[in-house]
């Protein structure tokens, strides 16, 4: 693939990483993340036919570190100034892409994708007609949709559109509220087997974080199995894993991030998340290679300084890393 070799021209020449194990692990002490969740249901295509049972034992990924990959990462953490976090799952086959996974990140607006699901969940594709009013006090910055619709409100299906397609942060605070604020979202990732990910705050407050805070925060392993869970198991119905699926691929903000490290004809579908301290910048996704189970991938980063900006290209050349491992 041209772009994988131009990543590895940048960052040095390494081993083909073909060679190299199936699981790199990082470094980091905190609390291991959420316990195995509910079987797959993982989807071939797009909104296709799903198919039970998770990946055999026999095609689960191999104990011990796959040094190579490890280097690409450490890499990318050198040329960006910056601490970076993956974690990838082929649901097909069980192999793992791994790095400071089991670290905590600030989540950012990553979290809209899990809150509309969880709205799913609790009111179903059924209830996505409702409508919900708001006055213009509860506008806060960026949330140029629901800034058009305050005198009509906006169903319930519209808000989890314009937060997953469009980052809007009204939009996001109000699905909150249907959940019960943030500790009804965190109430109900811990019931799907998330006991890591601290939802605290809402938007933007949420965006505020320094080096050692845990509040509005996760890792990468936690948010993969929750947008997995969401999106790919049975924890939603069919119809609700669609629809969540299809506010994923509708999303505006995700060009640059993972879906930049991709091959071109993979399907991507993501939330992006962006801290307003410390570079923080996210991605998490589900991806649709032609043929097969998709991946799913969670990339979180943030800068050593803080008030130094996020680059994109780091969670591409990382997203690149996870394609070649898992292709």
């Amino acid at each position: 693939m041209q772009q994988s070799r131009a990543r590895r021209a940048v960052i040095g020449a390494l081993t083909a990483l073909a060679l190299a194990p199936l699981t790199a692990c990082g470094q980091g002490g905190t609390p291991p993340s959420a316990p195995p969740r509910s079987p797959s249901t993982a989807t071939s295509e797009p909104g296709g036919p799903s198919e039970p049972g998770g990946p055999s034992e026999a095609a689960k990924p191999l104990a011990g570190e796959s040094l190579e990959m490890k280097r690409e990462f450490r890499a990318l953490e050198k040329k960006f100034d910056a601490r970076l976090g993956v974690y990838a799952i082929d649901t097909g086959t069980g192999r793992e892409v791994s790095y400071n996974d089991n670290e905590r990140f600030a989540y950012a607006s990553t979290f809209k994708a899990l809150a509309a699901g969880a709205v799913l969940r609790e009111f179903s594709l059924s209830g996505m007609d409702r409508v919900i009013t708001y006055s213009r006090k509860d506008l806060v910055p960026r949330s140029e949709v629901t800034a058009k619709h305050v005198e009509t409100g906006m169903s319930l299906g519209a808000l989890c559109d314009a937060a997953i397609r469009y980052g809007d942060n009204t939009a996001a605070n109000l699905l909150l509220d249907q959940l019960g604020g943030p500790e009804g979202l965190d109430a109900a990732l811990e019931e799907i087997g998330d006991d890591v990910t601290r939802m605290n705050r809402r938007e933007t407050q949420l965006n505020e974080w320094s080096p050692g805070a845990t509040q509005d925060t996760s890792t990468p392993r936690a948010l993969a199995e929750d947008l997995r869970s969401f999106a790919l198991d049975d924890t939603l119905g069919k119809p609700e894993r669609t629809q969540l699926a299809k506010w994923l691929r509708s999303s505006t903000t995700g060009a640059a991030l993972i879906k930049a490290g991709m091959p071109k004809d993979w399907v991507v579908g993501n939330r992006a998340g962006a801290g307003s301290t410390y570079g923080v910048r996210n991605d998490i996704a589900v991806v649709w290679p032609p043929d097969t189970a998709p991946i799913v991938v969670a990339i979180m980063s943030n800068s050593r300084k803080p008030d130094t900006g996020y680059d994109d290209r780091l969670i591409a050349q990382a997203a690149s890393v996870v394609a070649d491992t898992l292709s």
